[in-house]
């Protein structure tokens, strides 16, 4: 589930989806270090991998430092923070007190106060940029980079690999999980329009080269962030472009499935498929697990 600032709360509905579940994995893509304590971190991920009888997975990181800026934090330092939150994470899973990492400084009462169900839970780092790219090469179970616009991945898979081999991994081993914003529907109809608040709202916050991957550039949507600033939501949305809608898988299956084996030859492992899932949620849904996944087997 993604974790951003004032949107439903990742934690509570990984732990639904956890109790309605047996088999999934289930956590948050883009926890970060800033609006949320690595030490809230790891108790809920612990929890969550108690209630779910070891599913849980974290995403820590972040796909922007924007929305940490909204709450008046400086995340200028978010290369040295995310490292040392890893690192944070799996120490208090394995039971230890952590008194320092980073830019981190800490007494000793901290570590957890109940045993968790593994030592060892995976954490993908949600990251963006080369530097943060690397970064999850060298010391995530994963990355989770943003795959908006889905043709932008090739490069961004390339810069894990290559953090992974600076330090001696072996790049095979990690799992690299695009992250794509989907509208999906039987015949295509109706998916475009479901988009558009979401490219409005986010769309300003993606990097340059991801949008030049669809000829794009960051000053096209100046005019939609200031819209979005003076609460103009609508009328931001009405004016996102056709290419910009390029950012998002959209269509009926077979389209949306043709895009995604494109990202498996540029990299990607896994596929993160979120919001918006419309025009219908409950049809998006059946039509993956009825349509797309078959066809990705």
């Amino acid at each position: 589930m993604p974790h951003d600032p004032f949107m439903t709360h990742a934690w509570t509905v990984s732990t639904a989806i956890a109790e309605a579940t047996e088999r999934v994995v289930v956590g948050s893509i883009g926890t970060n270090p800033y609006t949320t304590d690595p030490s809230e971190i790891a108790a809920h991920l612990a929890t969550l991998d108690l209630l779910s009888g070891g599913r849980a997975a974290l995403g820590l990181g972040l796909h922007t430092t924007s929305m940490v800026e909204w709450v008046g934090l400086d995340a200028a330092d978010v290369v040295a923070r995310t490292r040392a939150s890893v690192a944070i994470v799996r120490a208090l899973l394995r039971e230890e007190t952590v008194t320092g990492e980073g830019p981190f400084a800490w007494g000793p009462e901290c570590s957890l106060r109940f045993t968790p169900l593994r030592a060892t839970v995976p954490i993908h780092v949600a990251a963006f940029g080369s530097e943060l790219l690397h970064l999850a090469g060298e010391i995530g179970d994963g990355a989770m980079p943003m795959a908006t616009p889905p043709e932008s991945v090739a490069e961004l898979a390339a810069d894990v690999r290559n953090g992974a081999v600076r330090v001696g991994r072996d790049p095979d081993e990690l799992e690299v999980v695009a992250c794509a914003w989907l509208s999906l529907s039987e015949d295509g109809r109706g998916t475009e329009e479901p988009l558009r608040p979401m490219i409005a709202t986010f769309g300003p916050y993606l990097e340059e080269r991801a949008l030049s991957a669809i000829g794009l550039t960051q000053s096209d949507f100046d005019s939609l962030r200031r819209l979005v600033e003076r609460g103009r939501l609508a009328q931001a949305a009405a004016a996102v472009t056709s290419p910009m809608l390029r950012l998002a898988l959209s269509g009926n299956p077979e389209q949306v499935t043709e895009r995604i084996m494109a990202l498996a030859d540029a990299g990607v492992t896994h596929v993160s498929l979120g919001g918006p899932l419309e025009p219908d949620p409950d049809e998006a849904i059946r039509l993956l697990g009825e349509r797309v996944i078959p066809a990705l087997r």
